[in-house]
């Protein structure tokens, strides 16, 4: 959310970046208009759009009925921050901007899918400004700051580090449920069956998946993989003009519709939407620290060299002045999390469950949109530097898994084939093929 506000407001004077205009609002107007964002719905008012029924955040009512009071909302709590206007595109990488009957879609702001939450996490990002925000609260150990970024210092403890005003959306942390770190872990294994790749500071155990019980989505990195290894058949043979193909789009619609069917689980009565929304909004303005050469990125003197930079070697000097070190797949991640965010909110709705829309996601000639195919295919080369998961390797048709469950703690964020608490046993039948994972 903080990115897209970030390139909505108008460009500031002097060495200011966009990202310093966001971070100089008073964290109480943040605050009030991540409740106003909250109330106008994100992803829940544009099914209506694409005539489909399927609200992802798992009950329409689940804004409504959380929401601050429309009056509240119109009156007294504004925010003063404003809304970008304009019509976003649907999904923003994905090429899309389908026409609605009569009307024109409607301009709602669109927060991350939970997955982008995980995946900018899974950069170290969260430790390495906790760390940052520590050492300028408590000491002098790093440099002198400036006025802005004291100003980003007090933002970021105010809106992530404590505890939220009552009855504001984000107010994720009570008696019940007291540490945020165990809370978005929790939230990730429930709707991903994945850990973080880094152990949880000063916490001992794994909490979130015995709260989670039995209802968690395990199996979601196996059906994942398996949707990036069939789109990428279809990408190398799309030109194919004689000899066999073994592209098979209908398998392709049935992989997203399982995946959509498996993240909709977790969301009935609109479990996990607040959390999806309150986690990709944190992760988000850590994404927007490192995105520009912003006030806290020059006084720590962690500029990448070049305008426009890339947001891991910023996090990676900013980490060094701290002694925190990020994932040393975090250029990947960062990127992977901006392209897989949409791609995941339109395999929900149901864009590509059907043969003729799936081959959009590998068909990139003869077409009027090929945005599809072609971020699907950064998607497959970022996931698969990312996580070592062959996805390219067709010629890798037996698989052997483990009965171990993966340590919480692995050496990077998915190691090879191994799968989240599966067994050798709860290895699919794919397509006429049995496919299990290597043994490491």
């Amino acid at each position: 959310m903080f990115r897209q506000l970030a390139t909505a407001l108008p460009p500031l004077t002097g060495s200011l970046t966009p990202a310093d205009a966001v971070f100089t609002f008073h964290p109480e107007q943040l605050s009030r208009w991540l409740d106003e964002v909250w109330a106008q719905g994100g992803i829940s008012a544009w099914p209506n759009v694409f005539n489909s029924t399927n609200v992802p955040l798992g009950d329409p009512a689940a804004v409504k009925l959380t929401q601050i009071p429309n009056n509240l909302l119109a009156e007294s709590f504004k925010s003063g921050v404003g809304s970008p206007t304009g019509t976003p595109p649907f999904p923003p990488p994905l090429g899309y901007n389908p026409p609605a009957p009569n009307s024109p879609p409607p301009v709602v702001p669109l927060w991350d899918h939970m997955f982008y939450a995980y995946l900018v996490e899974s950069t170290g990002a969260v430790e390495i400004f906790a760390e940052v925000v520590r050492r300028y609260v408590v000491g002098e150990t790093l440099p002198a700051p400036s006025a802005e970024t004291m100003a980003w210092v007090r933002a970021t403890e105010e809106l992530f580090f404590r505890d939220p005003p009552l009855f504001r959306v984000g107010g994720l942390t009570s008696q019940l449920r007291p540490d945020a770190r165990v809370n978005r872990r929790n939230a990730y294994w429930r709707m991903f069956g994945l850990d973080l790749p880094h152990p949880a500071p000063g916490i001992d155990g794994q909490a979130w998946k015995r709260d989670a019980g039995a209802a968690s989505n395990i199996r979601f990195i196996e059906i994942w993989n398996e949707l990036l290894r069939q789109v990428w058949l279809g990408i190398e043979n799309e030109r194919n003009t004689s000899g066999s193909n073994p592209t098979d789009a209908s398998y392709i619609g049935y992989l997203c519709q399982t995946l959509a069917e498996m993240l909709r689980l977790r969301r009935l009565g609109g479990m996990l939407s607040r959390e999806e929304f309150s986690y990709g909004c944190m992760l988000n303005w850590f994404h927007l620290t490192v995105g520009y050469e912003s006030a806290v990125v020059r006084d720590l003197s962690a500029n990448a060299g070049v305008s426009g930079g890339n947001p891991a070697d910023r996090l990676a000097t900013v980490g060094a002045r701290v002694g925190v070190a990020p994932s040393r797949q975090a250029r990947e991640l960062f990127e992977l999390a901006s392209l897989v965010s949409p791609l995941l909110w339109a395999i929900e709705l149901g864009l590509f469950d059907q043969q003729p829309k799936a081959e959009l996601l590998y068909r990139s000639s003869g077409i009027s949109a090929p945005a599809p195919a072609q971020t699907m295919n950064r998607i497959i080369d970022l996931w698969q530097s990312a996580t070592g998961e062959r996805v390219k390797d067709l010629a890798v048709t037996t698989r052997h898994s483990t009965n171990q469950i993966r340590s919480a703690q692995p050496a990077k964020l998915l190691p090879a084939g191994v799968l989240s608490g599966a067994s050798a046993s709860a290895a699919p039948t794919t397509n006429g093929q049995r496919r299990v994972a290597p043994r490491l």
